[in-house]
Parts: C-alpha cells; sequence; structure tokens
C-alpha cells in the first residue's frame, strides 16, 4: 500500500504545516543508540517559534478537518493502520536502536499501536450524541459530540511508538489537529515515523504537526499555547504537574497518564509457578522501563522464602545485552542518568537493610536483573517508581496488610493478584486503589478498547477505546423550540 522505506530517510528534520523542516540555524540533538552508544541520528533543536508555527498550522486546518465526512476520517486513519502494520521489521528494528527495545518488546509495542489505530478508525462514526427531554413544553434538546479543537501532546521515551499514537490516532480520527512533541531521546518513533506514516495515509496538510527538542527548552510552550484546546502529557507525575498547571493558566485541558508503584500480591495459596511466570515477565520486560510493571512483589510469608528463591533463580538466568540480539531480554536501560538512579535506588535499599539476592550490578547501559529480598515498603526501590530491572519482594501476613501495602503510596496505576481463591482475589483487587488490576497475570496490560489510565497522582483521564473520547471531545446542548413558548414578560 505504501513505498516507504524507514531505512533510506533523513530524520535532522521537523513536520509543520506538511512540510519536513531541516535544522537551519537551529541547533541539533544527538540521538544515540543506548546498545552501542553510537550516534543514530540528529535532530533539529525546535524553538518556541516553531512551536507558534506547528499551532498555528493546526489552528487553520482544524475546522476543515473537523467538517470532513466521517467516513473520509476514518478512511485515512485506517489506511495509517494497515501502512503502520506493513513495515513491522523495519518499526521493531527502529525501536531497538532508538530506545533499547528488545525484540519482545518492540513486537509487543507494535501490536498495541496497530491495535489502537485500528480501534480509532471507527471513532468517527462512534462520536455519539443523545436527544433528551425537556422540561419546557415544545421544545427538542439534542446533544450533539464535537472535536476539541487542537490536541498538543507530549510523549515519553520508553514506548515511544505506543504512546504517541494512542493520543494521535484518536484525536485525528475525532477531528482534531495536532501537535506532537516526541521525547528527544527516540523522536523518530515517537513522531517523525507516525508524520511519514500520516502523510503516506493522504491526512491534510496541518492536521499533524511534529516539533522536535528539548522538553526544558519548548514544553512550556508546548502545554501553554494559547491555541492548545487539549494536552495530553504521559511521563511523570512530577513534571505532569507543571505540565497540567501550565495547560491550566489557557484552560487547556490536561489528559495524564503519570507515574506508578504497581504491586504484585501473591497469597500463600496462590500457584506460585504461575505467580512467579507473572513476576519475572512483569518486572523484566523492556529492562522495568514500564510505568506499569511490578514495582513490588508482595507476597504472603508463607511461600515468601520460596517465591524470592525461585524469582531470584529466573531472573539471574535472563539473558542481558544489546537490544539487537533477537535471544535478548534485559537490554539497556535508556541514558546514563536513568542507569545512575536505578543503581542509587538498589544501594539505598541495601544500605537500608534488604537483601541483594541477584544483580545489582551493569555493564554498560544493561542493569542486570535485580531481586531484593527482605524488603519493606519504605525502602528506596519500593518507595519510589524504580522504573529499571528491579524487584523487591516485601513479604505480608494477611489480607488487610497486604491491601495496605499496595495502598500506602502515592500512585494508583495498574497492579496484580494472584490467589488460589478468585473470589478472594477480587476481594483483594476491589480494596486497591488503582485504575488497572489484574487477577491472575502482572500489571502489563493494555487492550485497545479498554479504559487505560490510573488512580491518585498516576493521572486525569483515559486512553483507549470510547474512553479517550471523553478527552478529546466535548459536548454541546442545542435546543429547538419547536412550539412557541409562554414567557411571563
Amino acid at each position: 500500500m505504501s513505498d516507504l522505506d524507514f531505512g533510506d530517510v533523513d530524520w535532522n528534520v521537523q513536520y509543520i504545516d506538511g512540510e519536513y523542516v531541516p535544522p537551519g540555524d537551529r541547533g541539533t540533538l544527538e540521538v544515540d543508540d543506548p546498545s552501542t552508544r553510537e550516534l543514530f541520528t540528529e535532530i533539529p533543536a525546535g524553538t518556541t517559534d516553531d512551536v507558534d508555527a506547528a499551532y498555528e498550522a493546526a489552528a487553520d486546518a482544524q475546522t476543515e478537518w473537523a467538517d470532513t465526512p466521517p467516513q473520509e476520517r476514518a478512511r485515512i486513519v485506517a489506511a495509517a493502520s494497515e501502512i503502520l502494520a506493513s513495515h513491522r521489521d523495519e518499526v521493531v528494528d527502529l525501536l531497538a536502536t532508538e530506545s533499547g527495545t528488545t525484540y519482545t518488546k518492540g513486537a509487543a509495542e507494535f501490536e498495541a499501536s496497530v491495535g489502537i489505530t485500528d480501534e480509532a478508525a471507527s471513532f468517527p462514526t462512534r462520536m455519539n450524541g443523545d436527544h433528551k427531554q425537556s422540561v419546557v413544553e415544545g421544545k427538542e434538546n439534542i446533544v450533539v459530540r464535537e472535536p476539541q479543537g487542537v490536541v498538543g501532546i507530549i510523549s515519553p521515551w520508553n514506548f515511544p511508538l505506543n504512546l504517541s499514537i494512542r493520543a494521535v490516532a484518536p484525536a485525528v480520527a475525532a477531528g482534531n489537529s495536532v501537535v506532537l512533541k516526541p521525547a528527544s531521546n527516540t523522536p523518530v518513533t515517537g513522531g517523525l515515523l507516525i508524520a511519514k506514516v500520516f502523510e503516506a495515509a493522504g491526512l491534510p496538510e496541518g492536521v499533524f504537526n511534529v516539533v522536535t527538542g528539548k522538553g526544558s527548552e519548548i514544553g512550556d510552550r508546548i502545554a501553554g499555547h494559547p491555541h492548545a484546546d487539549v494536552i495530553s502529557f504521559t511521563g511523570s507525575t512530577a513534571i505532569g504537574r507543571q505540565v497540567a498547571a501550565t495547560a491550566g493558566e489557557n484552560l487547556a485541558l490536561p489528559a495524564m497518564e503519570l507515574g506508578g508503584n504497581n504491586v504484585h500480591i501473591v497469597t500463600e495459596d496462590a500457584d506460585l509457578d504461575d505467580a512467579v511466570d507473572s513476576g519475572v515477565f512483569g518486572s523484566f520486560l523492556h529492562s522495568g522501563q514500564i510505568c506499569i510493571s511490578i514495582n513490588r512483589h508482595v507476597v504472603h510469608e508463607d511461600v515468601y522464602d520460596e517465591y524470592v528463591e525461585r524469582l531470584t533463580e529466573r531472573a539471574a538466568a535472563l539473558p542481558t545485552g544489546t537490544a539487537h540480539d533477537a535471544d535478548t531480554v534485559v537490554g539497556p536501560i535508556i541514558d546514563e542518568s536513568q542507569r545512575d538512579q536505578i543503581l542509587d535506588y538498589i544501594e539505598r535499599t541495601v544500605d537500608a537493610g534488604a537483601t541483594l539476592e541477584t544483580g545489582g550490578d551493569h555493564d554498560g547501559l544493561v542493569v542486570e536483573p535485580t531481586v531484593l529480598s527482605d524488603a519493606t515498603n519504605d525502602m528506596a526501590a519500593a518507595c519510589n517508581e524504580h522504573f529499571g530491572p528491579v524487584a523487591p519482594v516485601i513479604p505480608f501476613s494477611d489480607d488487610d496488610e497486604a491491601v495496605e501495602i499496595a495502598n500506602s503510596t502515592e500512585y494508583g496505576l495498574s497492579g496484580s493478584v494472584h490467589a488460589g481463591d478468585t473470589g478472594r482475589a477480587r476481594d483483594i483487587a476491589d480494596r486497591i486503589d488503582t485504575g488497572m488490576i489484574h487477577i491472575n497475570d502482572q500489571p502489563v496490560n493494555q487492550e485497545p478498547h479498554l479504559p487505560f489510565g490510573g488512580y491518585k497522582n498516576s493521572g486525569l483521564g483515559r486512553y483507549n477505546g470510547e474512553y479517550v473520547l471523553n478527552e478529546f471531545t466535548q459536548e454541546k446542548w442545542v435546543s429547538i423550540q419547536r412550539e412557541t413558548r409562554d414567557y411571563p414578560f
């Protein structure tokens, strides 16, 4: 369907109003391969003038795009999904090169991105309104659903394609225009690749724009631009607070998916084989650099020692190394600063009294899969979102204590419960303050038609399915007085 060749592209551009804009007199930023630390590409260091130009283009294009028949908008988004799906191997390779993504994680991210775009293609004909009775005689009330307008998106580096396109595709499908700032570590898979896909699908100029650069230099302008009607942000809670506050100055709606500290509860009657399998996957996929990965293993004291032993054995045996080796399970951390923070959390947790069962060291950017027993909820690797291949294991004595441990955090994004009795597992799950919870599984789950988001300081709003339409559309009340109304004066 497309003659795109992602292996033969000059990525040193921005995409504004349908044009690929080279650096010109701007500075550039280097994008390195986390596995090799070699230069992958350079990108323009976008300026606030670039942000303004992108928002102007988006604002100019939005009304005509919103007026485009829903069948045409659906056709273009469906074509984008088909084009993306036809480039699977190239996209997975780019994810490995730019974000240190292993083959397993890259394949999963790719499939999720295609699924979300497929789902979004149905949105133009799912923007349902409503019809309401009136308290006024002879009046008809109609509620219509319309696009918000211009959506600004700031996306992260850990799942760059997935976490960008889950906002881009629904926003565009619903009739909005978009300005996207991808993370500076992952500007290609988080932005410029998506521009290529939608351009090839026939999206009109100006509807989608990509501004590359440092968040510290242009992030405030992206979040606080007067043309922005919605700001979609995925990232840390600390930065999310700043983004939401900046967006709020212009009364732009903040759609925030923020940090997590996700629990994996294992009761004494759980199937330990299943619980450990889930624990290994949920902790070590993508080296733990996932907002919904397991941050704390909370295990009943009767099976605690056996669980720790099994988890340690499995973690120590995981293949580590370059993301370019198809056998690698635990690849590199995105950069040195993230690596050093993870190692600091491990060191502080051991200093506080935890036992290092395995791991704790690194080779370049590859942090060894690490298991920490005798952990408590207040230790550094447990109370912080460590965002690494680290598994603190905390004992509990009864279900009430497990729930207390689970909820003793500012976050409430995802979690999991393993129990031999499904009813008991459901009772525990219902008491955990989190936006997503998975029984006899692990927290790293998403499906394109189900709501994705958190409680407490893990965010505002929901992504995926019709739930994301609540973020990217708004309701208008239209009334029709069909009979002459009798006014009191």
